[in-house]
């Protein structure tokens, strides 16, 4: 079978099955916290979004794997990885709430930049050249995309915030 399609049976899988194990098991237990606690295991499987630095490592993904995916894919990661820790630092508060928004949009668009990146440089077609790095966009970036899913379904329902307990003066 041709590469692209075990690429695109392995990505539609692993969103199948992270979708499964979400619907079934992960926002169950999120709704039943909460706000904003509920946002904390998805922020901090999102620090481990260190991981992509993974596609600028020689030797785990190939030395000709195109900088123009390995370099956007791993700083965009890397970023996102320290958004979602200092939202996790900031939980609870104002500022937490801005910051996880940030994190879930900008973390959002980084994974749907690397799937543009992918098929811009045709990356499905060339085989060998993500390495190990295959591992990480089969089954740990589904986990990412459904997990942003739950987290903006989280910041929409509202309540993330700590509320503002003091007097307000009305006083110009």
């Amino acid at each position: 079978m041709p590469f692209p399609i075990l690429f695109g049976i392995s990505a539609a899988c692993g969103l199948i099955v992270w979708g499964a194990v979400a619907w079934y098991y992960i926002w169950p237990a999120l709704r039943e916290h909460p706000s904003p606690g509920n946002l904390k295991p998805i922020l901090l499987l999102h620090g481990f979004r260190f991981l992509g630095l993974a596609f600028v490592v020689p030797g785990v993904v190939s030395p000709e794997l195109p900088a123009a995916f390995a370099r956007p894919v791993a700083y965009g990661d890397f970023i996102t990885a320290i958004l979602a820790l200092l939202a996790l630092a900031a939980l609870g508060t104002r500022a937490g709430t801005v910051m996880t928004w940030v994190f879930n949009t900008f973390g959002t668009a980084d994974l749907v930049f690397g799937f543009y990146q992918g098929s811009r440089i045709s990356l499905p077609d060339m085989p060998g050249l993500l390495g190990a790095g295959y591992f990480i966009l089969a089954a740990y970036v589904p986990l990412l995309l459904i997990t942003h899913g739950l987290a903006f379904r989280i910041l929409l329902r509202g309540k993330v915030a700590v509320p503002f307990r003091g007097k307000l003066s009305t006083a110009y």
